[in-house]
């Protein structure tokens, strides 16, 4: 593989701004050795040198721009953070014998910066933040902060809110980020509605449709993952997460490995050091958030709530609290362990 940067000298000879943003930010992250080739385009000599008949060969109007060469095919990347998680990858290959009962004790007490850098440290792109809401984005904000790695994905199951789809594509653009979407399969779906109907969960609970919707989503996703990251709280759900650690193994979703590694960077942080956060950094939100909804899934199984109730009120709300799970979240019965 080869990889070649493209950058801009302007006309009055200065470099580019963006460019030099753009290096400084591979040679901050040690990746600067593993770019092969670094050529210029002059704005005051156009049309001449091998930089821009490559910006002609790809038709592309600015800079920098970087051409990865694979077994002599070529690829274009306009992002040097595209670059870095897609083809640079700089993270550590995760050890399978990592203690997560001993990085339980060690991360009890960090912040959930710390815990994400630990994270991303430990196992760059292989780590997946699975998005959907307000505590997720905070994730993601977080994670592009440390200038790590990271890989996000979400699941649509095909009854999301119109405001949800349009916040995932918000968070997709304001991140730069590969926001990979998984799907139900459409057979299951089909099968479910044609027997059951459109609204079977209201007679007979939930689990069935979300094992179909989030469950095997959920499982194709990680199936190709060493570790994931969510952003669950213990407070969310009294009667099911009130022990939930920081880091678990996840033997329910095994992904490429032995161990499935699971962190919970935000699992002592409460609703509203969550909402503070979001604001000081001004985060993108949900928009149903401004409409009452304080915890979002599903649009039937999802409703706004009273500023005295609890959030997960307003989900399946015609069952028992301790019922409340999709079944994404496998209650934990000890310190990082999943059970």
């Amino acid at each position: 593989m080869q990889v070649t940067m493209v950058k801009k000298i302007l006309a009055d000879g200065s470099p580019c701004k963006k460019c030099g943003e753009a290096w400084e930010k591979l040679v901050s992250m040690g990746l600067d050795s593993q770019i092969d080739r670094v050529l210029e385009v002059h704005e005051a000599q156009p049309g001449q040198g091998e930089g821009a008949a490559l910006a002609a060969r790809f038709q592309v109007d600015r800079a920098p721009f970087f051409v990865v060469n694979r077994e002599g095919e070529d690829t274009v990347i306009l992002s040097v953070m595209q670059l870095i998680r897609k083809v640079l990858e700089p993270r550590k290959e995760a050890s399978l014998s990592l203690d997560v009962e001993e990085a339980e004790a060690a991360l009890q007490s960090q912040t959930p910066q710390s815990i994400i850098r630990f994270a991303l440290e430990q196992f760059g792109a292989d780590c997946a933040i699975s998005f959907s809401g307000a505590e997720d984005v905070a994730l993601v904000h977080m994670a592009a902060q440390t200038g790590l790695p990271f890989s996000v994905f979400s699941l649509d199951t095909g009854r999301l809110h119109e405001e949800t789809l349009a916040f995932l594509e918000q968070i997709r653009t304001t991140y730069d980020v590969d926001l990979e979407v998984f799907f139900p399969e459409p057979g299951a779906v089909e099968a479910l509605i044609r027997t059951k109907g459109l609204f079977s969960f209201y007679d007979d609970g939930h689990k069935e449709c979300c094992g179909i919707r989030k469950v095997d989503p959920l499982k194709r996703a990680l199936s190709t993952r060493k570790a994931w990251m969510t952003g669950q709280r213990a407070d969310q759900n009294p009667a099911t997460r009130t022990s939930l650690p920081v880091v678990q193994e996840d033997p329910a979703f095994n992904g490429s490995s032995d161990v499935l590694v699971k962190f919970n960077p935000l699992s002592h942080w409460t609703s509203a050091q969550v909402w503070d956060y979001l604001k000081e950094h001004q985060v993108p939100t949900n928009s149903l958030h401004e409409q009452g909804f304080r915890s979002i899934g599903c649009a039937p199984c999802t409703r706004a709530v009273r500023p005295d109730q609890h959030e997960r009120e307003g989900r399946w709300w015609w069952e028992d609290a301790s019922k409340k799970e999709c079944g994404l979240h496998v209650a934990s019965d000890a310190p990082g362990k999943t059970g």
